[in-house]
């Protein structure tokens, strides 16, 4: 199973979101031409290197019509009041407007005003924008159902319709830009499940055109109820932007700690602000791991005493081939003194019926008895290793602190008989430094 695991130790916003997903792609420059041609009109997006706490990721960086979302920080003590910078774009600015209400997202430390006028979209608008952009319909669908996560929170948090919502033009096609080219790289990455560590929301207050806020702010919180979130209160300012709440909500299927997993690729999508933690969101992307230590298996037992020994393991290959865990013969005196055969067949439970018919079908028995047992079994992976009488699969297997190695029996016999060496010679040579390539 391929999963796609978000750390969101520093929060999340929607373009480290977007630089974290980039960086697990096999190519960022040709998802970022295909994102720059969707449709999103006025629209500037590029991709920088950035370095926080030592650690390299990515920085997306959004321009709108020339001017880009930046924030204002709210100070109490040189403490810095606010994670992130541009990538709040649902924050509400403290424009001039004629009406009385702003339906708009949280400004979150956006205390500047602007002389000039700027355009608002409704969400009815933005709906628009989206099934008009050249993308596919689960793209357009999952961009929809992240704005409507948080156009209801607004609603909610300002008391008035979600068709009365309205959103900041630069902030909402930041925001646009964002959740698009998510959906569009989760989409390219296809996960079989999606989780997400509990997100640290960050502390204190932000600052914003309705006043003072607490983090996190109204939205946020709404959009996070029912998912696990927490406060360090290491990180003085808003951490987990509404952007960043809804894609996690509609994407993650659980909110927990990291699975075992098979990690192949790792991305980080950096925030603008420094911390005395590194300001980024951490992907991880790989298979999943079964750490199942035991199981309940059953044992179908029976004696045998008229078989041939080639039918017997004729009824042995049978049984392995559909399934069987294991099939093993043990000698035994039977009644009158006659030498015999017990005949055992483990198999999961779910195979029984399937095992009893064909045992049943190719021994003698007229009886079968069976036991249940539990099972327990060290984690085993495959591995194939170069060597210079060529591929040789090695069999590892760990658990209750133990490590097995074991190299594959077929593959040391196959190389005895190609080059006329003993299988304890095949061993001898292979475990040599030259041995392998």
């Amino acid at each position: 199973m391929k999963i796609l695991y978000f750390e969101c130790n520093m929060g999340a916003a929607g373009d480290m979101l977007m630089a974290a997903l980039l960086e697990l792609h096999e190519n960022p420059e040709d998802f970022l031409h295909e994102l720059r041609h969707i449709g999103i009109s006025g629209v500037t997006i590029s991709a920088e290197k950035s370095v926080k706490c030592g650690i390299t990721g990515t920085h997306i960086r959004v321009i709108v019509n020339g001017q880009e979302e930046v924030s204002h920080d709210v100070h109490n003590h040189d403490t810095h009041e606010h994670g992130h910078s541009h990538e709040h774009h649902e924050h509400d600015h403290d424009h001039d407007h004629s009406h009385d209400h702003h339906e708009h997202e949280h400004n979150h430390g956006h205390d500047h005003n602007h002389s000039h006028s700027h355009h608002h979209n409704s969400y009815e608008e933005i709906k628009h924008l989206i099934s008009h952009l050249k993308v596919t319909e689960s793209v357009k669908q999952n961009a929809l159902d992240v704005y409507k996560l948080i156009a209801e929170a607004e609603s909610l948090a300002h008391g008035v319709p979600v068709t009365q919502v309205h959103f900041h033009e630069v902030g909402q096609l930041d925001a646009l830009a964002d959740i698009v080219g998510v959906c569009m790289l989760i989409e390219h990455l296809s996960p079989d499940k999606i989780i997400s560590s509990p997100i640290n929301v960050g502390s204190g207050h932000v600052k914003c055109s309705h006043g003072i806020l607490p983090v996190p702010a109204p939205a946020t919180a709404t959009i996070l109820k029912g998912t696990p979130f927490y406060s360090d209160q290491i990180v003085k300012g808003e951490l987990c932007t509404p952007t960043g709440a809804a894609i996690l909500k509609h994407f993650a299927s659980e909110f927990t700690n990291m699975p075992c997993m098979v990690v192949s690729g790792i991305g980080y999508g950096m925030g603008t602000k420094d911390f005395v933690k590194a300001n980024a969101v951490r992907t991880f992307f790989g298979q999943s791991v079964t750490q199942k230590t035991h199981e309940d298996v059953v044992e179908f037992v029976c004696n045998l005493d008229d078989m041939t020994a080639e039918a017997i393991a004729y009824a042995q290959q049978v049984l392995f081939e559909v399934g069987a865990l294991d099939v093993y013969t043990s000698s035994i005196g039977m009644k009158k003194g006659r030498v015999g055969t017990s005949f055992t067949c483990m198999c999961k439970p779910e195979d029984k019926e399937k095992m009893l018919s064909l045992i049943f079908k190719h021994t003698t028995t007229l009886g079968i008895r069976e036991h249940t047992s539990k099972r327990y079994f060290l984690q085993r992976e495959h591995i194939n290793n170069k060597t210079k009488y060529g591929t040789v699969r090695i069999k590892k297997s760990h658990g209750y602190g133990v490590e097995k190695i074991k190299p594959e029996y077929d593959d040391i016999t196959r190389i005895a008989t190609e080059n006329g060496l003993s299988i304890k010679e095949v061993l001898d040579e292979l475990s040599t430094p030259n041995g392998n390539s």
